[in-house]
């Protein structure tokens, strides 16, 4: 479903991604409208696929994953059956919060969030047990200086 977006529906959604657990009554006010017309458009947009589904954003460290790796993966495999089951492997790991194919001298590229290095190391054994891969890099992130999922509207 195709679905136009205009300075209203921008502004809502804006306001959507600082605070998703905000008021109708708030986001009305601070886009200069109407509860019903700014659900109305809510709506609209989560039937288009514009919204996708709400989460809360937690604090890793306070939940002790204090390490952040980013991990990079050359393989020499690229058949179906390799590209699937490689997939799978990271579905199945809650660790990985992001992965991204490549294009360049490397394949993939994953964001791997763990406790320490310790648990790093039994996240790589279990992942290169499953799956061959060519080269994998760790880089630990020292710093997160920035880190968002909104877009700029």
């Amino acid at each position: 479903m195709s679905v136009r977006i205009d300075d209203m529906d921008r502004k809502i959604l804006r306001s959507l991604q600082r605070d998703a657990a905000q008021s109708l009554d708030d986001i009305a006010k601070e886009v200069g409208s109407s509860k019903t017309p700014v659900w109305n458009r809510i709506r609209k947009l989560r039937e288009a696929g514009v919204i996708g589904h709400q989460t809360v954003m937690l604090d890793a460290e306070a939940l002790g994953f204090e390490a952040c790796f980013f991990v990079l993966i050359r393989t020499s495999e690229h058949e179906a059956d390799w590209q699937q089951k490689f997939l799978n492997a990271l579905r199945e790991r809650p660790e990985v919060q992001e992965a991204h194919r490549l294009a360049g001298d490397i394949d993939y590229i994953l964001k791997v969030r763990v406790a320490n290095a310790r648990a790093y190391d039994v996240f790589y054994q279990a992942l290169i047990s499953e799956v061959r891969v060519h080269n994998v890099t760790a880089l630990l992130s020292m710093e997160e200086i920035k880190s968002t999922v909104a877009l700029p509207l």
